[in-house]
């Protein structure tokens, strides 16, 4: 015969939380019978506050995670100066490649390999460093290193078709330094700097929409009379300028 205590104790006998969020089974108290009105409801209040915790927790968990990464830095000093060596050696190898081109392809092919030892060097520095700067600087390494090509190409074209080849690197230039920028200047705010990222973001907007339109009226440039004029007041208009 078991003591009163045993023959009193309604305490649940909870299931998993598993089982009980899929439905399979219900909390039960020590006599067999369902619980029922606030009994139920405070048991699943419970199951899903810990349900929640654990989903926050682990949220949490990634945000630390991720902020870690970001700031992970993956060559020492010395590996540091080796890339950089590394990376000379192989500009003195491509470029000693151009040797056999003639020409604009002989400009295009110095370029990419001025390019590819300036983004590695850039590239270099962020593993080694790993700030908001380098971050930055090795954006603008790739979009500077992408515009001097692009440049070297549009010397293959002639009349308003170069014209225009060169007013669209040198927006995509614009754009690239200004999203490299206002990124810098969000992480910088985000390690507590005093500069505001917002003014910065609109600043951005205001300089790529500005290169877009330029492009926008070289085209413009194609026509001639009316057509022209047109061109150019739909440039205007769609560009925000008076």
């Amino acid at each position: 015969m078991g003591s009163a205590a045993e023959g009193t104790d309604d305490s649940p006998r909870l299931v998993s939380a598993h089982a009980a969020a899929a439905g399979r089974a219900v909390p039960i108290s020590s006599d067999g019978r369902a619980l029922a009105g606030d009994a139920m409801r405070n048991v699943l209040a419970l199951l899903l506050f810990s349900v929640v915790a654990a989903t926050v927790s682990g949220e949490v968990c990634a945000q630390t995670s991720a902020s870690k990464t970001a700031s992970v830095r993956t060559l020492t000093k010395e590996g540091y100066e080796a890339a950089k060596k590394n990376a000379d050696a192989q500009y003195t190898v491509d470029r000693e490649a151009c040797s056999s081109l003639a020409g604009n392809a002989k400009d295009i092919c110095i370029a990419q390999a001025k390019g590819k030892n300036d983004v590695t060097r850039a590239e270099a520095a962020v593993a080694y460093q790993n700030t908001a700067a380098t971050r930055e600087n090795a954006r603008v390494a790739r979009a500077r290193a992408d515009y001097d090509v692009a440049i070297e190409r549009c010397d293959d074209l002639a009349g308003n078709p170069k014209d225009v080849c060169v007013k669209e690197a040198k927006a995509a230039l614009v754009r690239a330094k200004a999203d490299a920028r206002v990124d810098r200047l969000a992480g910088n705010a985000r390690e507590g700097s005093t500069v505001n990222a917002r003014d910065a973001a609109r600043e951005a907007e205001a300089e790529k929409r500005d290169a877009d339109y330029k492009v926008a009226v070289e085209k413009c440039a194609a026509y001639a009379g009316p057509a022209k004029e047109a061109c150019v007041g739909n440039a205007k208009l769609q560009f925000g300028k008076t």
